[in-house]
């Protein structure tokens, strides 16, 4: 038997679906699910209904999970940083651009980075400042999606091939527990074009899983990883399970759970047995 989750609690809705399938309806806490021995696919679910679905994976078990991992641009948050940084070089075409090829998989990350961090060079560090305060803001229901996790005593973290300006700042503000970003190069207040120490790309984002696990005797299988693009895969693949947030293409075909109407705490219904 397979079971569904319909992401909505909208009762009507889930009638229509109940009938449309064929399978028995459970009203849950925060969402509905179906269970169904018929093969359903979920792809015609989305699109006839403009909701999120999904399959409870095989062997997920709620109450293990006990580490929370998310990539941060675009994921946790609404904005790519980098992109907005470049605005205030009048770059942010050209950089956007670069961003975009490498959350698809287009390009290789780590150059890809150096070019539109080599691209800043000259500007004020107080645009970072500027960027947070006046264009970063949590996704929908993020927020809510960590106060969860905080009372479940879940430990949580964003690991970003964006910066530590925002990455850490974003931990302390939401009540994150870790962060790990790239950190960018200052010379007498201005931003130097390159970055200090080793890239965080899709390994480095894998290993930071890893290195948490070990630092609470974790197994991967209690980890959830969250990402919209294709550096965040390798992450994403060792976790015990994985969510594509309104993500590329080559995200959501390869995650466990896609979310693509919906906001962050969608993922909460994982839990809601």
């Amino acid at each position: 038997m397979k079971t569904i989750i319909l992401h909505s609690q909208d009762l009507a809705i889930a009638k229509l679906v109940a009938q449309h399938i064929g399978a028995d309806i459970q009203q849950k806490r925060t969402h509905f699910r179906f269970t169904t021995n018929k093969i359903i696919d979920l792809n015609a679910l989305r699109e006839v209904f403009k909701l999120d679905f999904n399959f409870v994976p095989e062997g997920f078990l709620s109450n293990q999970v006990a580490l929370f991992v998310s990539d941060m641009d675009s994921t946790l948050i609404n904005i790519e940083c980098i992109d907005e940084i470049a605005d205030f070089a009048n770059l942010k075409p050209q950089v956007a651009d670069i961003t975009e090829r490498a959350m698809q998989g287009e390009l290789d990350f780590d150059r890809s980075l150096v070019e539109r961090v080599a691209l800043l060079k000259g500007l004020e560090v107080s645009v970072l400042e500027r960027v947070y305060t006046d264009k970063l803001q949590v996704n929908p229901g993020g927020q809510v999606l960590i106060k969860f996790l905080n009372d479940r005593k879940i430990k949580s973290a964003v690991v970003s091939g964006g910066f530590t300006y925002f990455a850490d700042q974003l931990a302390q503000d939401i009540g994150l527990d870790y962060s790990r970003a790239n950190v960018l190069a200052v010379n007498e207040g201005r931003l130097t074009g390159v970055t200090q120490g080793d890239i965080i790309n899709a390994q480095a984002k894998a290993d930071f899983i890893d290195e948490l696990c070990k630092k609470h005797s974790l197994e991967r299988s209690q980890v959830i990883a969250v990402g919209d693009g294709a550096n965040d895969l390798a992450m994403m693949k060792i976790a015990g399970l994985s969510v594509a947030y309104h993500a590329k293409s080559i995200v959501a075909s390869q995650a466990d759970i896609a979310i693509n109407v919906g906001g962050l705490d969608k993922i909460i219904d994982l839990f809601d047995e």
